[in-house]
């Protein structure tokens, strides 16, 4: 698609070209319609340490070529278009950039004559601007989970972003208050999963923008408040081959699901350590995956490297006969990263026959069973684990995993070198 022409049939005066840095963090430049002809074909300039993505200042300039087939209008600003774009340096592909590693990994696939689909569950607060508590004083339920009173007293803001969905083609097709106080999610349609990913990363963007504008502040932060359930960001996963079949789909197989899915499933368990790193890539992502029980009663968030039928308590779920739903995933992670690293490793597991090993229907919240092994503590613990991992490697390539690994040591070490308000309290008198 020609920008230029499809600028001047919608009224667009600008264009947001957009990149995702490691940290997930959107990063763009507005430029004119007047300019977007030269922008498309030798892409806008930024200087790559300035965003997170392991360069240093003695780097050359990186050249976002933005995808046309990614743009979207501003339904709540017309004159603005966001159009994702790919990063290259000295003519190439920049390696470590998230969606060009998700284009590379889909192109492995492409190999294999599969295709990913994914659809994604973004959980957000809703808080205060000054004080960062919920900005609904009424919304003090126990459990408030489909609280139908906090839903409708944000009806406004949240049909607004719904409404905007619809116009852009989407699919919504349910919003509810979430299980934290203050917490609502989103749905829409799955897709391939390029297309999702670039539909996530602009999610994020419009809820921050029109809650902004609506006095409030709107946060994926994993586990904003430590009383209350955290932000996931669940992520269903099907491969469907070039005729347009469900791979994952057999009514032989146990649950509705083939032999393929359950090798893609046992890939997913056999590198989840290493995976937690890019699932999970802060350090509050482990104060979610290991908090203790909130207000409602339970955090929603899975501990142990395991799955299960239609049980909300383990790391993987099956809903149906047609998916599988990763539960580990929060509200920081890298939109792109995401469905790279899970087809990496559940391509992995396809090719090398790995074993899911037993589907488990406990409620692993109070049935405690050693033989599961749990889930990284700490963002440290997922990184070396990262580091370590041929596999992701392979697939993300040496430059993603050395650069990401790097970035978020970096961030490790704040965090080990702080002294957190507990602690003074803690200790202060000894």
């Amino acid at each position: 698609m020609d920008l230029e022409d499809y600028g001047k049939k919608n009224g667009v005066r600008f264009f947001l070209i957009s990149y995702s840095d490691l940290n997930g963090v959107n990063r763009s430049k507005l430029v004119p319609h007047s300019a977007i002809a030269g922008m498309q074909e030798n892409g806008a300039g930024f200087a790559g340490f300035a965003s997170y993505l392991d360069l240093t200042p003695a780097d050359p300039d990186l050249f976002a070529i933005p995808d046309s087939s990614s743009v979207i209008q501003l339904p709540w600003n017309k004159e603005v278009a966001w159009v994702a774009a790919d990063l290259h340096m000295n003519g190439k592909p920049l390696a470590q950039a998230p969606r060009n590693v998700l284009k590379r990994v889909r192109e492995r696939s492409d190999q294999k004559g599969v295709a990913c689909k994914t659809g994604v569950e973004c959980e957000f607060m809703l808080l205060d601007p000054e004080t960062l508590e919920v900005a609904d004083h009424s919304d003090t339920l126990g459990k408030p989970c489909y609280d139908q009173e906090a839903l409708m007293r944000r009806y406004d803001l949240i049909s607004r972003i719904c409404t905007y969905m619809e116009e852009l083609g989407w699919g919504p097709y349910q919003n509810d208050h979430e299980d934290g106080n203050g917490q609502f999610e989103m749905n829409w349609e799955f897709t391939e999963c390029l297309q999702t990913a670039d539909r996530h990363a602009f999610f994020k963007f419009m809820v921050r923008s029109l809650t902004e504008e609506a006095g409030l502040k709107a946060t994926f932060m994993p586990k904003p408040k430590s009383t209350l359930t955290g932000n996931g960001s669940h992520v269903h996963v099907s491969l469907w081959n070039d005729k347009g079949a469900n791979l994952f789909e057999d009514p032989a197989g146990e649950l509705g699901l083939s032999e393929t899915a359950y090798h893609f499933l046992g890939g997913i368990l056999n590198h989840a350590s290493a995976l937690s790193a890019i699932t999970n890539p802060t350090v509050n992502s482990y104060r979610r995956l290991h908090g203790a029980t909130t207000r409602s009663g339970a955090t929603w968030a899975p501990n142990t490297i395991s799955y299960s039928g239609n049980n909300r308590t383990h790391m993987i779920r099956i809903p149906d006969t047609d998916r599988i739903e990763l539960r580990s995933p929060d509200g920081s992670v890298n939109p792109y990263l995401l469905p790279a690293a899970i087809m990496a490793v559940g391509l992995d597991g396809i090719e090398s026959n790995l074993d899911a090993g037993e589907r488990k229907e406990t409620n692993s919240y109070t049935e405690k069973d050693q033989s599961l092994q749990k889930l990284p503590a700490t963002l440290h613990e997922s990184l070396m684990n990262l580091r370590d991992s041929a596999v992701l490697r392979d697939y993300l390539g040496d430059s993603l995993v050395d650069s990401f690994c790097s970035i978020k040591m970096l961030e490790w070490d704040e965090y080990v070198a702080s002294v957190s308000p507990w602690e003074t309290e803690r200790y202060f008198g000894i």
